[in-house]
């Protein structure tokens, strides 16, 4: 059976060099069954990423990964930007967007609610800072479930 997170793993140790080298930001590696096994790629740049970019690294990665064989089984490759509503994993993303409005879901609540939306204001070791309306909520990471950009409700 496919060790998917420690194909992700590899893949993506193998890919940042590439990544770097072209000037992108490697947001993610993801591997996962869709209809079959996808390796998603997401990569991101000052400015946005193009089809151009995403067509480039594809090539660059596929031809590694042919050589590698890393993956046993057939998969499909993509490789894109995250999007505006992309999923914040690492710490490095809340440091990244600072001063964006993000969308994030707790493990179990804090102050009476397990749903936050507000502005990364900071990263303070392990916890964000979270600029809300009325106030700023300090949050361990590890109480974090899941965390996204998301769009500002006017």
């Amino acid at each position: 059976m496919l060790d998917a997170k420690k194909i992700a793993t590899t893949v993506k140790d193998l890919v940042k060099p590439i990544s770097d080298n072209l000037g992108f930001r490697l947001f993610d590696v993801e591997f996962k069954p869709e209809n079959g096994w996808v390796l998603r790629i997401i990569i991101d740049k000052e400015g946005g990423v193009t089809i151009d970019d995403c067509e480039e690294l594809s090539k660059r990665v596929s031809a590694l990964l042919d050589v590698e064989d890393v993956i046993t089984s057939s998969y499909f490759l993509e490789v894109s930007s995250p999007g505006l509503t992309r999923e914040l994993k690492e710490k490095w993303h809340y440091e990244f967007f600072k001063g964006k409005y993000a969308r994030l879901y707790l493990k179990e609540k804090i102050d009476n609610k397990q749903e936050y939306a507000g502005y990364i204001d900071s990263v303070e070791d392990d916890t964000l800072v979270l600029r809300l309306l009325d106030k700023t909520l300090k949050i361990p990471f590890d109480k974090i479930a899941k965390a996204r950009l998301d769009v500002e409700k006017w």
